[in-house]
């Protein structure tokens, strides 16, 4: 019965926000907010999944800008960590999609202006983002592989700026404590169709604790060029993007003892054997988009792009000395029709999406953090065919049924190259239909709720299906799962004040599941678990207080579990937690804007306690932290100058920035840092 309670609560919460005083007053309707992460264009009250939407001044104002957890920690269902840890990525799980992942980001599409982020085998990097010129962020909740396909447990879809009304130019700096110095350049405008955004970005920090250093250099230039004289509406939007790393260290993580006498130390291991990477990246990309071409309201999209990797980086182990170059393309054709069948309305979607990936990786003998004898040389490369179709049927004016289904097939291909200790040359081919269902009903402007029914598919990485010594893990599945959701959305106005609100239930079952274990020797092999199932619950809601105030809470309750597990010793971890997630994430933030151009914000963000283990014989303890950031803009003519300052962890709270899952000789601990500031100014020059 416990466990159910989080339920019952929920349905007693949605039954108080149906009454029909609360929603007697006009708010903003629902239907103005219009999605794409979808897929299609559509309004948020007739998405069949949950959809939040992050608006870029989450980012821009007044951050330190080192990684999208800034923005997205107010998005229920998602779990963040790892932001000080420059050679390990920033780990994002969505529903527990993403937590296994070390390094990188696993279990969820990341979707940069249209193009892929994530590759043909299901890893995704966030190297490439200029966070200074985000415009927004949408997020995708819970299984989405009828959308998307491979490694869509969730989707996050980041679109740039482009073009101004007034054309500018910005340079913003910022610096603080643990040598943070940050500094933009960047630059917008519109002339005659085009409009186009150039920016630069550079990061140096030496970072809170010892052996952290990193540096990194974005580049992120877009156009949007809309063209006229044609039938119909048409555009082409193109990207180039470039970042250059040359040094992210990594600390490690540490035992809790030494976390506890000296959170700033680094595993004397790595920098012994210098962990860390460094890489660059190239990116470039096309969408084709053109409405009423066969008949009105009709939508073509034609998307492609190209990119090139270049790593070299030490892992703690031996034999860790990693280099592979990596090029990549795919692209993708969508086609979206409005007609009517047997008098209901019809919206049809289908598509092709194309991904190729070819990595060229050698590995070496690690001495003290030079590279020694050759180990491997492989090339492995990955093509990735989906193909789907989704119909939503206007079943009445207020009810909309959603089906669609879409089919995935992976080929991995590995050629050994290196035959001193035999051929591990091998291939891998795995395919999948994931289907999904889902239903809508709008009362009103004020309030919607849904169903569906989804599913995921997620195969093995090239990194997980690697074996250090060569070739391919066999016995390594793809992790299948089942998602039912329930939801609804709306606006309220009670007492005077406005509120918008959602509310999220969803029970999923995976078969499976891929989970990783650190070896002695400090490479992570990957399991199936066999079976496992993920209960949740995500509330969100945003009150405009008064003309200035805004509050804004997110909650996320997650029940993850095994439920039949047993690892290669024997142990049977059934009925246990799965390692990685919180139960309990709530974020709670007070913002204040005044016509003036003064804001500030106070940010409270509690993350409950994570077991760290499959046997759920380590946790993390939970923690709460608290931050703030202010400033003002004043205007001189053409020029716009906005100083601004932050201090976060107020309370010099000792906790974890990021903690890893089964890691051998309980390594499990990433301390994040204590009380610090940090400041800056933008400077603008825009004339009228």
């Amino acid at each position: 019965m416990m466990r159910f309670r989080p339920f019952l609560s929920l349905a007693a919460i949605a039954g108080t926000m149906l009454t029909p005083a609360a929603l007697a007053q006009e708010t903003d309707p629902l239907q103005e907010v219009v999605v794409t992460a979808t897929r299609t264009a559509t309004t948020l009250s007739e998405s069949i999944a949950a959809v939040s939407i992050v608006d870029g001044d989450l980012i821009q104002l007044g951050q330190p800008q080192l990684g999208l957890d800034e923005a997205l920690n107010r998005v229920p269902g998602l779990f963040l960590q790892n932001r000080f840890n420059f050679a390990q990525d920033l780990r994002i799980s969505s529903r527990g999609f993403g937590a296994r992942a070390s390094f990188g980001i696993r279990g969820i599409r990341i979707l940069v202006d249209g193009i892929p982020a994530t590759l043909a085998d299901g890893q995704g990097s966030v190297d490439l983002i200029d966070l200074g010129s985000i415009d927004r962020i949408e997020v995708l909740r819970g299984p989405a592989s009828a959308l998307f396909g491979n490694a869509a447990g969730g989707v996050i879809a980041i679109e740039s700026q482009v073009g101004a009304d007034q054309p500018f130019i910005e340079t913003r700096v910022a610096i603080g404590e643990y040598g943070y110095d940050k500094t933009q350049i960047k630059a917008a405008g519109k002339t005659g169709n085009l409009g186009y955004l150039a920016s630069i970005a550079h990061v140096d920090v030496d970072g809170y604790r010892d052996y952290s250093q990193a540096q990194n250099t974005v580049i992120n230039l877009k156009g949007r060029y809309e063209f006229d004289g044609s039938a119909g509406d048409r555009r082409l939007d193109v990207s180039l993007s470039r970042t250059d790393q040359p040094e992210a260290n990594d600390p490690g993580g540490i035992n809790r003892e030494l976390a506890s006498t000296n959170p700033r130390a680094a595993r004397d291991r790595n920098v012994q054997l210098g962990a860390g990477e460094d890489l660059n990246e190239t990116r470039a990309g096309a969408r084709y988009l053109q409405q009423n071409l066969f008949r009105a309201n009709d939508t073509l999209s034609i998307k492609a792009h190209v990119g090139q990797r270049d790593f070299a980086g030490f892992i703690p182990t031996g034999n860790g000395a990693i280099a592979f170059d990596r090029t990549f393309a795919g692209g993708g054709i969508q086609y979206e029709a409005d007609f009517a069948l047997s008098g209901k309305s019809h919206t049809l979607v289908a598509g092709l999406d194309l991904e190729s990936q070819d990595d060229e990786r050698e590995r070496y003998q690690n001495l003290d953090g030079t590279r020694g004898a050759l180990l491997l040389r492989q090339d492995e490369k990955v093509d990735s065919v989906g193909v789907f179709l989704q119909d939503t049927i206007a079943l009445s004016d207020s009810t909309r049924l959603s089906l669609g289904v879409r089919h995935d097939t992976i080929e991995f291909k590995l050629t050994d190259r290196f035959l001193d200790n035999g051929n591990a040359s091998g291939s891998r081919r795995l395919s999948n239909t994931s289907p999904v269902i889902g239903l809508t009903w709008e009362r009103d402007a004020h309030f919607s709720a849904y169903l569906n029914r989804a599913t995921s598919f997620e195969s093995p990485t090239t990194t997980e299906l690697s074996l250090a010594s060569g070739g391919f893990n066999n016995d390594l599945e793809p992790q299948l799962a089942t998602s039912y959701e329930a939801g609804i959305r709306g606006n309220v106005m009670a007492n005077g004040i406005p509120t918008r609100y959602s509310a999220a239930v969803y029970t999923l079952s995976l078969e499976d599941e891929l989970i990783p274990i650190e070896q002695a020797d400090g490479n992570d092999v990957f399991f199936n678990a066999g079976e496992t199932s993920r209960r949740g619950i995500e509330l969100d809601a945003s009150s405009q207080l008064s003309e200035a105030f805004s509050l804004n809470l997110a909650y996320t309750w997650s029940d993850f579990e095994f439920d039949a597990f047993t690892d290669s010793n024997g142990n049977d971890f059934a009925g246990l937690r799965t390692p990685g997630t919180p139960e309990h994430a709530a974020t709670l933030s007070l913002d204040y804007r005044n016509n003036s151009g003064g804001f500030a914000s106070v940010d409270v963000e509690h993350v409950g306690d994570i077991v760290l283990n499959n046997a759920n014989t380590e946790k993390s303890a939970a923690h709460t932290l608290v931050s703030l950031r202010a400033g003002f803009t004043r205007d001189w003519g053409p020029w716009k100058l906005s100083p601004f300052i932050g201090v976060q962890n107020i309370g010099n709270t000792g906790y974890f920035s990021n903690t890893r899952t089964n890691a051998f000789g309980g390594r499990y601990f990433e301390p994040g840092p204590g009380r610090n500031v940090y400041g800056g100014i933008s400077v603008r020059y825009q004339p009228d």
